[in-house]
């Protein structure tokens, strides 16, 4: 079996958001993905400057065009940001102060340097004045996901009606304490059949029995799992560097930010992704292959054949 994965950081020692990415490392990790199941990835990017994403953007784009290995494995770019919720807790691992309010000129700023392939961007609705950057980035045939946000039920439902078609990682990017029943989890449930909702199962960002509660309500219709991987990715307890900021892996490889609760990617494998599946939702081989190969590429609008 072969898997793709939507939200790739980094791998195996390599930080796809670091502004000093060669393209030996770029190969060197795709090498790492190939071997561990994943036959395609989005690389991703989280919040930067939009001139720094951008120039993060065009050195990929140039690696791929030189190097064949890489073409085959990145399909495309995720940007994560920066029009997200700057909001502590909400933002989690990003940077706040490079946010800013979503924008036309930002957006195509993004687009044109990644050449056609931004594949996804992760937005906060409610940092989207009038739904306007979803809108116009879902005519640039984007897709737009939630994440890192907090928008109420009407913001969500606009949005969507906008065009938003997907949730980042549900359970994640919020603080670790929300209110008990109007919170982000249970605006996106509640409309979860109009929504690709994405999950980290690694057991740290979701606790397995309530990935399992929320598999029941999203099914195998909608739901997506990504490992998240940041350049810790198998690599054990540690300090690594994400996006140029440190970030500290414990002993059951678990990520944050030096002195955060809140967590920093994931350190699981492709591979592992898709034995935690089996483990522990009980999820069978033409299943897996729905929610960590089908459901991605078909959300993103490419092929899966």
């Amino acid at each position: 079996m072969s898997y793709f994965d939507l939200q790739i950081n980094g791998y195996a020692g390599v930080d796809f958001c670091s502004p000093n990415l060669t393209g030996e490392e770029m190969r060197r990790a795709c090498e790492a993905l190939a071997a561990d199941g994943i036959e395609g990835i989005l690389a991703t990017i989280i919040t930067d400057t939009v001139e720094a994403l951008c120039g993060k953007l065009q050195g990929m784009v140039r690696y791929r065009e030189a190097d064949p290995v890489i073409a085959e494995m990145v399909k495309g770019f995720h940007v994560e940001g920066p029009f997200l919720n700057a909001e502590p807790g909400f933002i989690g691992a990003h940077p706040p102060d490079c946010v800013v309010p979503a924008n036309r000129e930002d957006a195509a700023r993004l687009l044109e340097a990644g050449d056609g392939l931004v594949r996804l961007l992760t937005l906060a609705p409610e940092n989207d004045p009038g739904a306007a950057t979803t809108r116009y980035l879902v005519e640039q045939g984007v897709t737009v996901s939630a994440g890192h946000c907090d928008p109420d039920l009407a913001t969500l439902e606009r949005a969507i009606d906008a065009g938003l078609s997907m949730v980042t990682h549900l359970g994640n990017g919020c603080p670790v304490i929300l209110p008990r029943h109007d919170n982000f989890i249970q605006r996106v449930l509640s409309l979860s059949g109009r929504l690709w909702v994405c999950f980290i199962p690694d057991g740290a960002h979701v606790p397995f029995f309530a990935l399992r509660n929320y598999y029941k309500i999203t099914g195998l219709e909608r739901t997506i799992f990504t490992s998240d991987a940041i350049t810790a990715a198998g690599l054990g307890p540690g300090i690594y560097d994400l996006s140029g900021a440190p970030v500290e892996v414990d002993a059951e490889g678990v990520a944050r930010r030096p002195g955060s609760p809140n967590l920093a990617g994931s350190t699981i494998r492709g591979h592992q992704v898709a034995a935690k599946l089996r483990e522990h939702l009980g999820l069978g081989e033409v299943e897996i292959d729905r929610v960590y190969r089908r459901n991605p590429l078909k959300a993103l609008g490419l092929t899966f054949e």
